[in-house]
């Protein structure tokens, strides 16, 4: 019999009734409500525990809510236990244990800081089962716990229905994550992204996408997140070299019949001792995919940048650790500092900042923009991501060197950038990689449309030391310069 759960922790701002699974309604989860009761897990499991010994069990299953992105990004803290530790706190009362009262606390990165968010443990279930993520050994309930958590950061479970990857990476992680598009890059590209992907794969969490269905073996879906569980070479009996990607889909169910799925023919051209290594342990879900056939089937990759022994982050195209790291909030105010895009005459209205780089140093610069008002609403963003999500803007960032502190800024503004976006984004965040040598540098975040309000976050990361401060006519700020750890 599980343990008595009366007198124990409900959390009166996220408590287990409707007003936490849906606000608005208008996504399938809302017809299923009155039928979704709320049970504790020594209620669903006779003996729960936070995590698996064993951690290709610890992989996430989805559940009916539509939240395969943020499962899919999940996997990273599967990649570091520091990170875990950081995202699921360790000293928390669990079941059967004294001083036991139902309250968990996880912490997610939000515009600059860690944030703790509390909940009671009581999770939503369809009978006596849960019904929405759970890892492969249901007794493990790390996986669900912190959903909960992240739902009641975003004010419903139904506001989890549908997103990006590459923002629960950041969530997760607090650091900085890249998306690659495998539809329009060159074939040199393209190897140069799968050769980092077989040197990080144990080091960093990646992603895949499928966001329009295609002819193929089999059926992936679209608009549906996947993760990368393994990358490994191998050689088929006529010395034939082969790179098979592992891919885990958070369905639970393999959806792949393609050559090298569970029961593909191609298997056949390998030792069967060779073969065996592959295919023993293959998770609920997972299956092999050739290199070429992932090229051909998905759509982007997703990639976080890893973190070494001393909590800094790496760069995943040099693995230098970026030591040196600074922040600082910035507003676009209609009228005053929201000049827009640079087809406007009033670009120069908009925040600018100082950037000083002290030696040759690999530099990242990202832009977080705070999203506005809740609105409720679904629209499809650029990236082909159909999301229920707080509005966001198109942005951008450039970059331009200086030599001297007085400088013409419509001169400047007119010549070659050294950095910058292609183009403005409706991106969360996203960052320019450069590699710039020792001096000044002029910063400037912007919104596409002019007049657009809004905050922003401006990081500096770099394998140098670096000083960032905002640039303020008629007033001299002297620079310093900052070493931290994320």
């Amino acid at each position: 019999m599980p343990p008595p759960t009366s007198g124990l922790f409900v959390d009166p701002d996220f408590p287990p009734c409707v007003s936490s699974l849906v606000r608005r309604g208008g996504t399938p989860l809302s017809p299923l409500c009155e039928r979704i009761t709320w049970l504790r897990p020594q209620e669903v499991w006779p003996s729960p525990r936070l995590f698996t010994e064993d951690p290709r069990l610890g992989l996430g299953r989805q559940g009916i809510l539509g939240d395969c992105w943020f499962i899919s990004a999940c996997f990273a803290l599967q990649k570091s236990t520091k990170l875990l530790h950081q995202v699921f706190p360790t000293g928390q009362c669990t079941w059967n244990k004294p001083g036991y009262t139902g309250r968990f606390t996880c912490r997610f990165w939000q515009f600059g800081y860690w944030v703790e968010v509390t909940i009671d443990d009581c999770l939503p279930c369809l009978g006596q089962k849960l019904c929405f993520s759970h890892c492969q050994d249901q007794g493990a309930f790390w996986l669900p716990l912190l959903e909960k958590a992240y739902a009641k950061l975003h004010g419903s479970y139904e506001s989890l229905w549908a997103g990006q990857v590459v923002d629960a990476l950041v969530d997760l992680t607090g650091g900085l994550v890249e998306r690659w598009s495998l539809e329009d890059a060159e074939i040199s590209i393209r190897k140069k992204m799968l050769c980092r992907m077989l040197d990080l794969k144990d080091r960093c969490a990646i992603s895949c996408s499928v966001l329009h269905s295609k002819e193929g073996a089999g059926d992936l879906g679209e608009f549906h997140a996947f993760t990368i569980t393994d990358i490994q070479q191998g050689v088929t009996n006529y010395g034939q070299e082969l790179i098979l990607i592992r891919v885990h889909n958070p369905w639970g169910r393999s959806c792949w019949s393609g050559a090298w799925g569970r029961k593909g023919d191609k298997w056949a051209l390998m030792d069967k001792s060779e073969s065996a290594k592959f295919l023993c342990g293959l998770q609920d879900g997972e299956f092999w995919v050739e290199k070429e056939e992932f090229l051909q089937e998905f759509n982007e990759v997703i990639m976080s940048f890893p973190v070494d022994e001393m909590e800094h982050i790496q760069s995943i195209w040099t693995d230098c650790p970026l030591l040196h790291t600074q922040q600082l909030y910035g507003s676009w105010v209609k009228g005053q500092t929201a000049g827009g895009s640079r087809n406007n005459v009033s670009f120069t209205d908009n925040p600018k900042f100082w950037l000083l780089v002290r030696e040759q140093s690999e530099v990242y610069l990202a832009l977080m923009q705070r999203p506005q008002t809740h609105d409720g609403t679904y629209r499809s963003h650029s990236r082909n991501v159909i999301s229920k999500s707080t509005p966001l803007y198109a942005v951008g960032l450039h970059v331009w060197k200086v030599e001297k502190r007085r400088f013409n800024l419509q001169k400047t503004i007119l010549s070659p950038v050294v950095a910058g976006t292609s183009s403005h984004s409706y991106d969360r965040q996203l960052h320019l990689r450069c590699e710039l040598s020792p001096g000044y540098y002029l910063v400037i975040p912007s919104t596409f449309l002019r007049d657009t309000e809004g905050d922003f976050l401006l990081r500096v990361l770099s394998s140098g030391p670096i000083a960032l401060r905002l640039r303020l006519f008629k007033l001299y700020i002297p620079f310093t310069t900052v070493t931290a750890k994320i």
